[in-house]
C-alpha cells in the first residue's frame, strides 16, 4: 500500500490537503462509494444534511436522503447480524504505533478474542488499528466501521469485515446495537463523543448490561475527578452515575468486567434520570 503525502503542492481546487493520496491520486470514500481524482469533493454527506442553506431544501432533497439513510441501516444490520458477541474499542486515531497505548490496544484486542468476542472499532489508524490488530493476530473477527470525513482516513489493514458509513448516527447505532460493552482507550473529541453517548444510553436505561470501561487511569483520572467534583457536586449528575464507569490499567480486569456483566448484568442507576 502506498500513501505518498510528502511535498504535495497546494491544490487550487480547494479540496482538503488531508485527502489521502495513493500513488499521488486523490482518494476518498463516501459510504460504499470510492472517489478518486477530480471526483473528490470537499464536503461530506453529514455536512450537507445538517448544513442546508435553504430552509426549503428538504422539499427537494431530504426524502431521497431518508432512502439513503434507510439503506445504510439495512446494509449495516445485514452485515453485522450474525457477528456474535462483540466489544467496541475506541481511542485516538493519533496514537503512535510505537506507544504504550498502541501496545495496550493490541493486548486488549487479543484478550477479547481469547474471551470469545469479536472486536469492533472505528476502523481507522492509531488506537483503533491496535485493537483490530490484536484481534486479527489472535485469529478472531476484526470489524471496522468507517465514516466519511473531509480528510480520507481509510480502513486499517487488520480488518476482516469493514463498512464505510456516510452518517455518524447510523454508525453509532451499529456500535451500540452489536456490542456487549465499550472499552475506551485514551482519545480526543470523537472518543469522548462515543463515551458520553454510551453513558447517556445506560443512564437513561436505553441499553442494559452494557459496561463502559476506561482504560488508562492516569489519562482518565482528570475527567473522573471533574465528574465527581463538579457534575455530581453541583447536582448535575447523581453519585450513582459514577458506578456506570469503570477504570483500569489491567487488560485482564477489563475482560473480567465484561464477563461479569455478561453473566450477572451491569449496575443501572438507582434513580430516574432527569
Amino acid at each position: 500500500m502506498t500513501d505518498d503525502r510528502s511535498n504535495q503542492p497546494a491544490d487550487p481546487t480547494g479540496v482538503p490537503e488531508q485527502v489521502r493520496l495513493r500513488g499521488k491520486v486523490r482518494m476518498k470514500h463516501r459510504g460504499p462509494v470510492l472517489l478518486r481524482g477530480d471526483q473528490v469533493d470537499s464536503s461530506t454527506t453529514d455536512q450537507r444534511l445538517l448544513d442546508s442553506a435553504d430552509p426549503a431544501d428538504w422539499l427537494h432533497t431530504d426524502p431521497w436522503r431518508v432512502m439513503r439513510i434507510q439503506s445504510e441501516f439495512v446494509e449495516g444490520f445485514g452485515a453485522l447480524a450474525e457477528l456474535g458477541p462483540a466489544v467496541s474499542v475506541f481511542g485516538s486515531a493519533r496514537t503512535p504505533v510505537d506507544s504504550e497505548e498502541y501496545r495496550a490496544g493490541v493486548r486488549i484486542g487479543h484478550a477479547l478474542v481469547e474471551a470469545g468476542y469479536a472486536v469492533i472499532t472505528g476502523g481507522g489508524p492509531g488506537a483503533m488499528e491496535s485493537a483490530n490488530r490484536g484481534a486479527y493476530e489472535a485469529g478472531g473477527t476484526s470489524v471496522g466501521l468507517g465514516i466519511e470525513l473531509p480528510f480520507e482516513q481509510g480502513l486499517n489493514d487488520y480488518i476482516h469485515l469493514g463498512l464505510n458509513f456516510r452518517y455518524f448516527f447510523v454508525r453509532k447505532t451499529m456500535f451500540v446495537k452489536y456490542s456487549q460493552g465499550f472499552i475506551v482507550l485514551p482519545g480526543g473529541f470523537g472518543t469522548l463523543d462515543e463515551l458520553f453517548e454510551a453513558l447517556t444510553l445506560v443512564q437513561t436505561h436505553k441499553v442494559t448490561k452494557f459496561p463502559v470501561i476506561l482504560f488508562g487511569t492516569e489519562y482518565w483520572s482528570g475527567l473522573l475527578d471533574w465528574v465527581k467534583n463538579t457534575l455530581i457536586a453541583e447536582g448535575k449528575a447523581s453519585p450513582g452515575d459514577l458506578e456506570l464507569i469503570q477504570c483500569t490499567d489491567s487488560v485482564e480486569e477489563a475482560v473480567k468486567i465484561l464477563e461479569v456483566s455478561r453473566t450477572n448484568g451491569h449496575p443501572q442507576p438507582a434513580h430516574s434520570p432527569e
